[in-house]
C-alpha cells in the first residue's frame, strides 16, 4: 500500500484514517469523485465502504493517496513551532481563529455545536490530533447543565478537560439573563456572583471557563446590539461578571457613538457589519496598560477591495432571482417606500467602486435581498413597465457562497481557497453568522506583543 500523508508529528495517516477524517468533512460523493479523477482503478460506495471498514485492502496509487490527503487540511508554516496557545469557542467556521493562527498561534481546542459549521471547520483548520481537542456541547465541560454541581466541582472538570491556554477567543450567542436566588448561590457553594446573573446562558459557561483557566488575555464578539440588549442590562452584567472575574477590558469606559469597542467591517471590506469586540487582560499580568482598540485603525488597508473585485464574472442561473421573487421584493420595497419606512432589499453595483453591501445575514439563503447585486436593472423602465421583457432579462441576483466567502474575508478576490463542503443554504447560513476576518486579524495584529509578554511571563 502507498505511504499516505503525514500527520501532525510528522508519522504517515493510514489510508483508512484519511478515508475517516474526510468522512467526517465531505459526502461520499465528492470523496469518490476524487479517487476516480485519479483514472488508477475505479471506486464504488461498495468499495469505499471496506476499506473504512478495514475489510479490504487496495493497493493504492501515489496518486490517489495525494489526492485525498489535498482535500485534508495542512498545519500552518509555523508548525510546530507555535509563539503560544489559544482555544476557539463558539467557532463557527473559524472567522476570529485565521488572525490569532497568523501570527503564530496554536489552536488546542475548539468548541462549535452545529454540525455543518464543523464540517466547514474541520475542512480549512488543521486540527493536531496529539494535541487539539474538538468539543461540540461546551456543557459538557462546563457542567453548566448540571444545575446542582458547585463552581469548585465544576471548575476541576473544566481544568482536566481544557487545555491550558494564553488566549481565549469565543463568539459566544446573545441571550437575557435572568437573576437567580443568592440563597441558592450560597446552598451550592458558588464563589462567584456571576453564578447569580447569567446562569443558563452561555455566557455563564464562557465565563466558568475563564474563572477556571485563567487565560492571561480573552477576545470575546459579539452583535453590536449587545450593548442596548435587555434595555443594556445584558452587557452591564457581562462588564461586571468580567471585572469581578479579575480582568481589564479594553476600552470598558468609552460608551458613546465612538466606542472603539465597535469595530465596522466595512473600513477592511466593502460591508457595513458592526461587531462589539472585546478585550480583556488578566489584571495581576498588568498586560493591559496603554492599550486601546483605538489603535486597530493602524491596520486598515491601503485600498480596501472593490465590490466588483470580490464577484465572478459569470456565475450559475440558479442564483439570478426569479421573475415571482423579484416582483415581491420590489413591491415589498415600494409599499414600505409610501410609507416612509427604510425596509427592502439592498441593490449593489458592482462597476460603483464605493458600494459598501449591507450586514450579509443567516437568513440570506432564504431570498438574498439584502445584497443583491445590480445586473444593469433600467429601474425608469421598470417603473413604467415592470415586466419589460428586455428589463427582466437584467434581474439581479443574489451572491454566490464563494462570492460570500471573499465578502467576509476568508479568501483573497479572485481566489477560490476556502473549502466550501455544504450546501449553498448551509453555507450562506455560516457566512451570515461569522465575522469579518480581517478584522479579527487586526486585532490579533495588535495584540500580538501583550501575547508574547504574557507567555514570556508564564514561561518565567
Amino acid at each position: 500500500m502507498a505511504q499516505c500523508a503525514p500527520s501532525g508529528n510528522g508519522a504517515p495517516d493510514s489510508f483508512v484514517a484519511i478515508l475517516r477524517k474526510l468522512s467526517e468533512i465531505y459526502d461520499t460523493k465528492t470523496v469518490l469523485q476524487v479517487l476516480n479523477d485519479a483514472g488508477v482503478q475505479k471506486w464504488n460506495r461498495t468499495h469505499l465502504k471496506r476499506e473504512l471498514e478495514e475489510d479490504a485492502a487496495y493497493r493504492l496509487h501515489p496518486d490517489e493517496v495525494s489526492r485525498l490527503a489535498a482535500l485534508l487540511p495542512p498545519p500552518p508554516a509555523h508548525h510546530p513551532h507555535y509563539a503560544f496557545r489559544f482555544v476557539d469557542l463558539f467557532a463557527g467556521i473559524g472567522g476570529i481563529r485565521r488572525g490569532f493562527e497568523s501570527i503564530g498561534g496554536q489552536c488546542v481546542f475548539t468548541s462549535e455545536w452545529n454540525k455543518h459549521a464543523v464540517r466547514t471547520y474541520k475542512a480549512n483548520w488543521y486540527c493536531d490530533p496529539h494535541q487539539h481537542t474538538f468539543n461540540e456541547d461546551i456543557r459538557d465541560v462546563t457542567l453548566s447543565h448540571q444545575a446542582d454541581i458547585s463552581d469548585d466541582a465544576a471548575f476541576n472538570h473544566i481544568d482536566k478537560t481544557m487545555p491550558d491556554h494564553d488566549v481565549l477567543l469565543a463568539g459566544f450567542p446573545c441571550q437575557p439573563f435572568s437573576l437567580a436566588g443568592v440563597s441558592k448561590k450560597n446552598a451550592l457553594g458558588r464563589a462567584h456572583g456571576f453564578a447569580c446573573d447569567t446562569q443558563g446562558t452561555l455566557f455563564f459557561d464562557v465565563a466558568r471557563i475563564i474563572a477556571a483557566k485563567k487565560p492571561a488575555i480573552f477576545v470575546l464578539e459579539n452583535v453590536k446590539n449587545l450593548k442596548s440588549h435587555d434595555k443594556g442590562n445584558t452587557f452591564r452584567i457581562i462588564m461586571q461578571t468580567l471585572d469581578e472575574l479579575g480582568y481589564e477590558v479594553a476600552n470598558a469606559a468609552d460608551v458613546g457613538p465612538d466606542d472603539p469597542k465597535i469595530i465596522d467591517g466595512k473600513n477592511f471590506l466593502p460591508q457595513h457589519r458592526e461587531r462589539i469586540v472585546l478585550v480583556g487582560f488578566r489584571r495581576d499580568l498588568n498586560l493591559h496598560q496603554g492599550f486601546t482598540l483605538r489603535d486597530v485603525n493602524q491596520f486598515f488597508p491601503d485600498r480596501r477591495p472593490a465590490l466588483g473585485e470580490l464577484l465572478d464574472t459569470a456565475v450559475d442561473a440558479r442564483y439570478i432571482l426569479s421573475p415571482i421573487l423579484w416582483k415581491y421584493l420590489y413591491r415589498y420595497a415600494k409599499k414600505h417606500q409610501a410609507k416612509g419606512n427604510g425596509f427592502g432589499f439592498g441593490m449593489v453595483d458592482p462597476r460603483d467602486p464605493s458600494s459598501v453591501a449591507r450586514t450579509l445575514s443567516a437568513r440570506y439563503y432564504k431570498d438574498g435581498a439584502e445584497i443583491l447585486v445590480d445586473r444593469g436593472w433600467d429601474k425608469a423602465l421598470g417603473e413604467a413597465d415592470f415586466d419589460h421583457p428586455t428589463n427582466q432579462l437584467q434581474r439581479p441576483r443574489r451572491l454566490t457562497p464563494r462570492e460570500c466567502a471573499r465578502l467576509m474575508g476568508f479568501e483573497a478576490p479572485k481566489q477560490s481557497e476556502f473549502r466550501i463542503p455544504v450546501s449553498d443554504t448551509q453555507a450562506y447560513r455560516q457566512f451570515g453568522n461569522s465575522v469579518v476576518v480581517p478584522v479579527f486579524a487586526a486585532v490579533a495584529k495588535l495584540l500580538e506583543s501583550r501575547i508574547l509578554q504574557a507567555v514570556a511571563k508564564r514561561k518565567e
